[in-house]
């Protein structure tokens, strides 16, 4: 079963509906903006996606590449996904934190987008990396 969940979770990332696109704070002091969270439940596994809009990813014309992109997103991950479901005591097994520079609809292709991508098991207050 997939759901998005704009008008349910959104509030539980901190940031009310009208400030939804107010930047969030990361390590690399690019500009990112909540866009949306997905719940996925698969028989006992709970992921939630969190997604972020990240324009200084762009191939043309960005100022992030990679390496400066993963710490933000482990940082949004400890500081905005992983608190606000703690906050909502929603069960969590996974979390996947993505960026992209531009908004993408879920699971359709975009080839001009630059999107990352990570994924996460929670301990606790941390989000630690799942590598795959």
């Amino acid at each position: 079963m997939r759901q998005t969940l704009h008008m349910i979770l959104a509030p539980m990332v901190c940031l009310p509906l009208s400030a939804a696109a107010s930047p969030i704070e990361v390590p690399s002091g690019q500009p990112v903006t909540f866009f949306e969270v997905i719940w996925e439940e698969e028989g006992e596994m709970n992921t939630y996606r969190f997604r972020y809009i990240a324009p200084d990813i762009a191939r043309d014309g960005g100022s992030i590449g990679f390496d400066a992109a993963e710490q933000d997103i482990k940082h949004l991950c400890e500081t905005s996904a992983l608190p606000a479901l703690i906050e909502q005591n929603r069960p969590v097994d996974r979390i996947v934190i993505s960026i992209s520079d531009r908004e993408v609809a879920f699971g359709k292709p975009d080839p001009e987008a630059t999107q990352f991508f990570e994924v996460y098991s929670p301990d606790g207050t941390t989000c630690i990396w799942e590598g795959f």
